[in-house]
């Protein structure tokens, strides 16, 4: 299916963004890859930026780098946070709620993926679903009353791998206990992600509310995402693959920052590349398989995710 892009031929490109000054975005998974050039790309434009990040080293590396290329004014803070922990995001959400008055987008941009054994989070969920999903699904309900008074955005950064893999939420195996494979696993966590953020959507909608929910991948981009998780295999396969089919970092974030920024978006829509299998290319509307949009499961999944992270989410 051939859709006409609304940005035009180049697609959407940093170039249309305006002055950010005055504004505040938060970034989890900011220190490196698509998090970090997206974080670059917001503060060259005048935004304050707050990364969420596991690794207080590299995350002050980060910073570092950013006050060197726009100067010791450059507004990026760091708050560490462990999506795999429960309880380390919810210390990170009370320290970001009290030193951020404003949250103008809350970027969900931290992942884990192609994780190659089964291993299991503190809180007893499969790391990819625990730090893909549970976790951000926690952060978003816990940040929502600031997001949401400040007419702010959540962006839920996704992949084309929901529509792979067994293609639902295994409600019976979340943990895939009886047959592990480190892709059914990443896709079920991304298809979870996507699930939940068109679920928000409906829910602010029906409640009235001036949130806007938007939902992007990155499309293939150079970045670490395999580094510390995929197999040696896998790792070395996406080297030489990265190397003929992917596209730099930079262009990976260009789909996130246009969604925490860019006026006119609508919903239930999937912005990223659109050429080449939606791998790289200019930005736009992408093709949405229709299980992302599954209502019967995705209520499910808020009712599960609820119980699973003891939040409460009264929308």
């Amino acid at each position: 299916m051939t859709i006409q892009n609304p940005f035009g031929p180049k697609g959407w490109t940093p170039e249309q963004l305006g002055s950010l000054k005055g504004k505040t975005y938060v970034i989890t998974g900011a220190n490196a890859g698509a998090g970090f050039e997206a974080t670059r790309t917001l503060l060259s434009n005048g935004a304050r930026v707050v990364m969420m990040n596991r690794n207080a080293d590299k995350s002050a590396a980060a910073i570092d780098t950013l006050k060197q290329e726009f100067g010791h004014q450059a507004e990026v803070s760091f708050v560490p946070m462990d999506l795999a922990v429960l309880d380390s995001v919810r210390e990170a959400a009370a320290a970001l709620l009290t030193h951020v008055d404003q949250i103008d987008a809350l970027i969900c941009n931290a992942a884990i993926a192609q994780v190659a054994r089964q291993e299991i989070t503190v809180d007893g969920f499969e790391s990819q679903l625990g730090v893909n999903h549970f976790g951000h699904f926690l952060l978003c309900g816990l940040l929502f009353d600031r997001i949401n008074a400040s007419s702010g955005r959540i962006v839920v950064v996704g992949s084309n791998a929901y529509k792979m893999g067994l293609k639902k939420i295994q409600f019976d195996d979340l943990n895939f206990d009886n047959k592990y494979t480190a892709w059914n696993a990443y896709a079920q966590s991304k298809l979870a992600q996507m699930m939940f953020a068109y679920e928000l959507q409906r829910r602010v909608q029906a409640a009235g509310l001036s949130v806007q929910v938007q939902v992007c991948h990155p499309g293939a981009s150079r970045t670490n995402l395999l580094k510390d998780t995929a197999s040696p295999f896998n790792k070395a396969l996406w080297s030489v693959l990265s190397r003929l089919i992917a596209q730099p970092a930079e262009k990976g974030a260009w789909p996130e920052v246009m969604c925490a920024t860019q006026e006119g978006l609508l919903p239930q829509k999937n912005y990223g590349p659109t050429q080449r299998a939606q791998t790289v290319g200019p930005v736009g509307e992408c093709p949405l398989d229709a299980v992302a949009l599954d209502k019967p499961m995705a209520a499910k999944l808020w009712t599960l995710s609820e119980q699973k992270t003891g939040l409460n989410w009264a929308l």
